[in-house]
């Protein structure tokens, strides 16, 4: 019998134990047809799945689908042992897992499905080595040492592929429909965009992976949240989960993965789409996904670590197989109407504490009496007023990036949006590319250029703002304008700074105007 994460950082956690896991669950792949997601032309493995199996009848949603193929068993209480297809890791959470298997003499039983990446801690300004954050620099080495010695492919700072983990996996084409991914990130959700079940874990969980390549977990049930219409001009992606968050509640979805269908979605990019299922864990929700279509498909071939030739031809057409029928079956559905969608700006300290930027922040005596004393405590935190609009809301920063929002087409809008335009002058504003290829494309289409004329910093790939275990950080009371994915109390790095999530269009016309603006009014803006 396998342990849990508990026990495999427990010292009863031996070599021959896990060496008969490992076989175990090598021979139950076989025999299940549990699907190897990893490709033949990337590492060797190509998926077992067959074009009969695929043309069969099954009313099961996606999620159930890929967690059956999955399934390695079933414990006498409920719990799935479930075989991870990729495995993704940073420098923040993986150092305590390798030191567990170094302690009790394992190796990483998949090498092959475990790519690293540094991210959380790279400095996105002066990246010499050793870095200034002695803990940063401890943290860096410790991944170099740790890949080394596993056998496990790491894209660090030398390596022209490196990046943000959830803006990396998707564009090396790592990430597929299908498959069981896991990372020690919240927001490995991120690539529930492809049709995959992407969880975030922690850290004795990821020793737990890396030594079993497998994981203990609870099924959750599976809602569709259906979206349904055109967005209108100036509403984006980022507004549609804000909003979807905003009416189901941070605690909304526990217990629950997400299915977002609908024809809103089926009109996005699958960048759009990354960061919906990207904010999935800010609504509650185990995950996030969407179906795989054709616009999957089309951003996938060609990819480096995509199946190639006919490989791919086949793949595809399995990828699709996958999707949720016409009569799949959900535990809940939810609908909303695009049409009542706007942009859409955080005022408070959840992700769920949103109004649209027309609209006036909520008056605590008309909220429910549940409701009233966060509702307080966030008004105190932030320094505004009950009743009082969004809109014209003073920032001192604007921080442009993040695994939510730091693609190209984001960099794109923003440009856009500022081209001809000069940064306030009392805000600070930085743009960060999601990865190394990111930012060299934006090079090559000049937004750096057009960033730089308005006065933003240009910076090099990484985290940054986002959570600020880095040299980016707020300081004492400012505000920022950001296109990341939570709001926290210091989150972004002073205790006392506060957070406004919205849009990277409508953090560029804020930048701009120096306090939140209505992009659909913003001169320039053709929306």
């Amino acid at each position: 019998m396998f342990r849990t994460a508990t026990e495999i950082s427990g010292a009863r956690f031996h070599r021959a134990e896990h060496v008969k896991n490992v076989l175990h669950v090598r021979k139950t792949t076989a025999i299940s047809a549990l699907v190897l997601s990893l490709c033949a032309a990337t590492r060797g493995i190509f998926c077992t799945f067959s074009i009969e199996q695929a043309s069969m009848p099954d009313t099961r949603n996606l999620f159930n689908k890929v967690w059956d193929l999955h399934t390695v068993q079933t414990l006498p209480g409920g719990q799935t042992q479930l075989f991870i297809g990729l495995h993704l890791i940073h420098e923040v959470t993986s150092p305590q897992a390798f030191e567990i298997l170094r302690d009790r003499q394992l190796k990483v039983a998949f090498p092959e499905r475990t790519i690293a990446t540094v991210d959380h801690i790279v400095p996105t300004g002066n990246q010499a080595r050793p870095f200034l954050d002695d803990l940063a620099e401890q943290m860096m080495s410790a991944i170099e040492q740790n890949c080394a010695d596993f056998g496990v492919t790491l894209l660090d700072l030398k390596d022209d592929r490196q990046g943000i983990v959830h803006v990396v996996g998707p564009e090396q084409g790592l990430t597929q429909p299908g498959m069981t991914i896991v990372c020690g990130d919240s927001h490995t959700s991120t690539h529930g965009a492809f049709g995959s079940i992407a969880i975030g874990i922690g850290t004795s969980n990821v020793a737990e992976v890396l030594a079993t390549q497998t994981m203990f977990l609870n099924r959750p049930k599976v809602r569709q949240v259906v979206v349904n219409g055109e967005l209108a001009p100036g509403v984006y992606a980022k507004d549609v989960i804000l909003y979807i968050i905003q009416k189901l509640g941070v605690q909304g979805g526990v217990g629950y993965a997400y299915e977002f269908a609908g024809s809103t979605f089926d009109a996005m990019s699958i960048e759009e789409r990354m960061t919906v299922c990207n904010m999935s864990i800010e609504g509650g929700a185990r995950c996030g996904y969407i179906n795989p279509d054709q616009t999957t498909v089309d951003y996938l071939k060609g990819r480096p670590f995509s199946p190639k030739g006919a490989d791919f031809d086949r793949a595809a057409a399995w990828w699709l197989s996958l999707a949720s029928g016409d009569d799949a079956q959900f535990d809940d559905v939810v609908v909303f109407d695009a049409a009542n969608i706007e942009p859409t700006v955080t005022w408070g300290i959840t992700p769920a504490q949103s109004v649209g930027v027309s609209q006036p922040l909520p008056r605590i005596s008309e909220v429910a009496p549940e409701e009233q004393t966060l509702i307080r405590e966030a008004l105190k935190f932030m320094g505004l007023e009950e009743g009082q609009p969004i809109k014209g809301t003073k920032i001192d920063v604007a921080f442009i990036g993040s695994c939510t929002n730091s693609r190209m087409s984001d960099l794109r809008e923003a440009a856009r949006i500022v081209e001809g335009h000069k940064v306030a002058p009392h805000v600070k504003a930085i743009v960060v590319p999601g990865s190394q290829l990111v930012r060299r494309q934006a090079m090559a289409e000049g937004l750096h250029l057009i960033f730089e004329a308005a006065g933003f910093e240009w910076r090099a790939a990484g985290c940054s703002m986002c959570l600020a275990m880095n040299p980016d950080k707020l300081q004492g009371r400012e505000v920022c304008a950001s296109s990341s994915n939570r709001n926290f109390k210091g989150r972004q790095g002073s205790p006392t700074g506060r957070t406004l999530l919205m849009s990277p269009a409508m953090v560029a016309a804020a930048a701009i105007e120096g306090h939140v603006a209505d992009i659909r009014e913003f001169a320039g803006a053709m929306v």
